[in-house]
């Protein structure tokens, strides 16, 4: 079984997806080779500041969400 890594939300970015159902955030990797680095995910639910999420993949990073 593989074993994820925390990272904690520093900032919600903005609302996506077609209900809105989707969180952008950026958050900051707490452990592993990556630690300290703040990458943009993208994550499903009720997500706020200072909640601490498991990512299972650290090398992958969420395009940034662009208006028309």
């Amino acid at each position: 079984m593989e074993k994820g890594t925390p990272a904690e939300v520093v900032q919600v970015v903005k609302k996506t997806g077609v209900h809105g159902e989707v969180t952008q955030v950026l958050c900051k990797i707490l452990d592993g080779p990556e630690k300290g680095r703040v990458k943009r995910r993208n994550c499903k639910g009720n997500t706020q500041m200072g909640d601490v999420l498991i990512l299972l993949n650290t090398e992958r990073e969420a395009k940034e969400i662009k208006t028309r």
